[in-house]
């Protein structure tokens, strides 16, 4: 017979002020578990699509940045009725060749690259740490 452990989690208390438009995502874990950050979808969309470069740059400008895949994946279980239904950039770049860079087909919740120079959408979102 197996013994098995039991894991304790504790979250902190936080309080989290979302500013008009915005929307909770949800935690972002490390892992094993643990709280790293709350992601926060920020309202502001980019008047097109456009390079992955030229979206960070966007996302920047209002304040926040392109989400991670994981993030990502947190706006489309959470934040689904908000987003677009094309697919958007990730901040992050392919870890096997440095032209590509990670998307979300936010439509279906489908992940996957494309070359940094493609014409893609973008959300941006903003994090606090606890």
């Amino acid at each position: 017979m197996t013994t098995q452990t039991t894991t304790t989690i504790t979250l902190p208390a936080i309080t989290i002020e979302l500013q008009p438009g915005e929307r909770y995502a949800g935690a972002a874990l490390d892992d094993t578990g643990h709280v790293l950050h709350h992601t926060i979808l920020l309202p502001q969309r980019p008047a097109d699509r456009a390079p992955w470069q030229e979206q960070m740059d966007w996302a920047a400008s209002v304040g926040g940045d392109l989400p991670s895949r994981q993030e990502q994946s947190l706006l489309f279980a959470n934040c689904r009725s908000a987003l677009p239904g094309a697919w958007c950039w990730s901040n992050e770049t392919h870890a096997e060749d440095a032209s590509y860079a990670w998307s979300c087909l936010f439509g279906y919740g489908d992940q996957s690259y494309a070359r940094k120079s493609s014409a893609g959408g973008a959300v941006a979102v903003r994090r606090l740490i606890p």
